[in-house]
C-alpha cells in the first residue's frame, strides 16, 4: 500500500519518463513566455526612442520602468527553467538508483524546486498536479500551501526602479536621456516642433497604456 493508501500501479521508470516528458514541456511554456515578454520590450525600446526625440521624458520615464519590471519577470523565468532542469538532473539520479532498489527515494532537492514551481503562475496548475504525483510515489513530502509568499517592499521597488531608469534611457536613446556611466559625447536629438507633435500625443498615450496592459499580462 501506498502513500495516502493508494497502491502504486506504474514502475518507477515510466513514472520518471512521464514527469521528465511534462517539466520539458512547461519548460517550453516558459520559453514562449520568455520570448513574448522580449518582443514587447523591443516595442516599448522604439517608443523610447520616438518619445525622446519629441522630448517626453515623463513618457520615457513610464516605459523604462516598464522595461525593468519586464526584466525581473524573465529573471524569474530563467530562474524557473534551472529549478526544473534540476527536477530532470534529480530524476535521473531516481532512475539510476530505483534500477538497483527498485523503488523511488524521498528527494530534498526536488522537494525544493517543486515548492517554487507551483508558484509560478504560467506552469501552476501544471506543477501542482505533478507534485501530487509524487507525493503519491514517495518522491516528495506534502506540501505546505505557502500564503505568505515573499514579496519586495514596493517602495523598494520603486527605489530601485528609478536608480536604473536612466542607464536604460541613456543606453536606449544613444546619450539623448539620462545619465551615462562615463561623459557624455552624444549630441541631444534634435527636438520635433510642438505643433507637429501635438496631434499624436493622444494617439501616443493609448499606445503606452496598451504596452503596459500587454507587459503586465505577460508578467502576471
Amino acid at each position: 500500500m501506498g502513500l495516502f493508501g493508494r497502491t502504486q500501479d506504474k514502475p518507477p521508470q515510466e513514472l520518471i519518463k512521464e514527469w521528465s516528458g511534462k517539466i520539458r514541456k512547461e519548460s517550453r511554456v516558459l520559453d514562449r513566455q520568455i520570448r513574448d515578454i522580449q518582443r514587447e520590450q523591443d516595442k516599448v525600446k522604439r517608443s523610447i526612442k520616438d518619445a525622446a526625440k519629441k522630448g517626453q521624458k515623463d513618457v520615457c520615464l513610464i516605459l523604462a520602468k516598464e522595461m525593468i519590471h519586464s526584466k525581473r519577470a524573465i529573471t524569474k523565468l530563467h530562474s524557473s527553467k534551472a529549478q526544473m532542469n534540476s527536477v530532470l538532473l534529480s530524476m535521473k539520479n531516481q532512475l539510476a538508483l530505483s534500477r538497483i532498489a527498485g523503488s523511488l527515494e524521498k528527494s530534498t532537492e526536488v522537494m525544493k524546486a517543486m515548492q517554487n514551481l507551483v508558484k509560478i503562475p504560467e506552469i501552476q496548475a501544471s506543477m501542482r498536479e505533478l507534485s501530487k504525483e509524487m507525493m503519491r510515489a514517495g518522491i516528495i513530502e506534502e506540501m505546505m500551501e505557502d500564503t505568505f509568499e515573499s514579496m519586495e517592499d514596493e517602495d523598494e521597488m520603486e527605489e530601485a526602479a528609478e536608480e536604473e531608469v536612466d542607464r536604460i534611457l541613456f543606453e536606449i536613446t544613444a546619450g539623448a536621456l539620462g545619465k551615462a556611466p562615463s561623459k557624455v559625447t552624444d549630441a541631444l536629438p534634435e527636438m520635433e516642433p510642438a505643433g507637429a507633435t501635438a496631434a499624436s500625443d493622444e494617439e501616443s498615450e493609448e499606445d503606452i497604456e496598451a504596452m503596459q496592459s500587454r507587459l503586465a499580462a505577460l508578467r502576471s
